[in-house]
């Protein structure tokens, strides 16, 4: 059974290879915009949906699509990637506002082709994530290796900014990108690892 990740993230990838090293890669361009009436968790569920069943329309036979989307969330404001190092100074200045944390929200969802039949499965990890409080110098800092701009929040904590993350509540490989755990239960509930 080919297994699809529906995502050229390099950390999706790594996190993926935690189940198996059997699967291949296929990304195709989706506009990522939600129905902005769901609840942010629904939305996430809905962009990963779009990733996966754009991917599941042009392949065929027997399959497994996976596809994840991740949301930085504070006070109900939804942060995907920064625009450019600006835009990831004033993304991670918001964050560090008031009490210092936001919420991490990783949709996944699993399209499957198995013996003629069709199933889909959509979820999501909800994480909480403590800051330290960070100077100015240290967020340039951070920005300036070039890594903010192509993570949602624009920080990743298993990158150089992982020394500024106080502590977490929730799923670190979720954070990351993937809900490995949720992943591996529902390939291993339908017999595919």
């Amino acid at each position: 059974m080919r297994i699809i990740l529906a995502s050229s993230s390099p950390r999706r990838k790594e996190l993926l290879k935690m189940i198996t090293k059997d699967f291949e890669i296929i990304v195709r361009d989706v506009e990522e915009i939600a129905d902005e009436s769901l609840p942010i968790e629904e939305q996430v569920q809905e962009i990963a949906y779009l990733k996966g069943k754009a991917v599941n329309n042009i392949t065929n036979g027997e399959r497994v699509i996976i596809a994840a989307d991740t949301l930085v969330v504070k006070n109900r404001k939804k942060y995907g990637k920064p625009k450019d190092r600006q835009n990831a100074i004033e993304m991670i200045k918001e964050l560090l506002e008031g009490d210092r944390t936001h919420e991490v929200i990783s949709g996944l969802v699993v399209i499957i082709n198995k013996n003629g039949k069709y199933k889909e499965y959509k979820t999501y990890e909800k994480s909480k994530i403590f800051l330290k409080e960070i100077s100015d110098e240290e967020i340039e800092k951070w920005v300036d290796t070039g890594k903010a701009l192509d993570k949602a929040g624009a920080y990743a904590m298993q990158e150089e900014f992982g020394v500024h993350v106080e502590k977490i509540e929730g799923d670190y490989m979720a954070i990351v990108g993937l809900p490995v755990s949720k992943l591996y239960d529902i390939l291993k509930n339908e017999n595919i690892i």
